[in-house]
């Protein structure tokens, strides 16, 4: 690690393992006695972050993607379940060790390791945790769409019509008057006749085309409501307790 990385800033990074696996979020930082350096991290793990495991510093880097690790995630995954209470006996901190296989440097003074001494110092831990819960929503709009295609078209049919028309016609009627006498003509006795031309009139059909009607094609918008349904996803909190006395001590 950069001598002048901060453990604050540690606090909540994110923790990728050589593989680019997101291993989760930085929760606390253990600084060395000695040199006051960051050793060890913890790394939320689990269900909403509620389990931490314990992952080494030695050869990790920064990035803006956050912490690069050298070790794996089924490692981390697999890694002695530990409290992070603030201290590390010595018996924790070489298992951990042996566990990552790192090696286990020997003090001939004391038999401890001088990083298990050195675990055993600060930690650097953010009160204030927080977790934003989410969740999905409908978000419902409109969009044109072509529904249908209507035509307009004209054709021919043929149907009967009847009609009254009035119509005259010419009859002969014989009128008659008394002739008296004195009128001063002669009477002779004989044959004659008379011709008369009656008239009628008779219906005539003649037919013409004349524009009766005109039609067009138009759209017009109407208003109308309709319902629509989504399935939609959303996170719960769930606050779960590890029973401690079931831990290894």
């Amino acid at each position: 690690m950069a001598s002048t990385m901060q453990p604050q800033e540690l606090i909540d990074s994110a923790v990728v393992d050589p593989e680019g696996n997101k291993l989760g979020k930085v929760g606390n930082v253990y600084l060395a006695d000695a040199t006051h350096q960051p050793e060890w991290i913890t790394v939320k793990t689990g269900l909403f972050g509620t389990k931490e495991s314990f992952v080494p510093l030695s050869g990790a880097h920064t990035d803006r993607d956050g912490i690069h690790v050298q070790v794996g995630k089924e490692s981390v995954s697999d890694a002695p379940r530990i409290d992070a209470d603030g201290h590390l006996s010595p018996e924790e901190s070489t298992e951990l060790y042996r566990h990552y296989g790192l090696p286990v440097p020997r003090n001939s003074a004391d038999g401890r390791t001088d990083r298990g001494k050195a675990a055993m110092g600060k930690r650097e831990q953010r009160d204030d945790r927080s977790m934003t819960r989410s969740e999905e929503r409908l978000n419902v709009g409109t969009e044109q769409v072509e529904t249908g295609h209507v035509r307009l078209r004209k054709y021919v049919v043929t149907e009967e019509q009847q009609v009254t028309v009035p119509v005259r016609r010419e009859e002969v009627r014989v009128e008659r008057e008394p002739i008296t006498r004195g009128d001063g003509r002669a009477a002779e006795i004989g044959e004659a006749e008379q011709d008369v031309i009656l008239h009628a009139e008779k219906p005539v059909v003649r037919k013409e085309t004349v524009p009766v009607e005109r039609a067009r094609l138009r759209t017009e918008t109407v208003s109308d409501e309709q319902t629509v349904a989504g399935k939609v996803r959303k996170e719960q909190f769930e606050v779960t307790e590890d029973d401690r006395k079931n831990r290894r001590p």
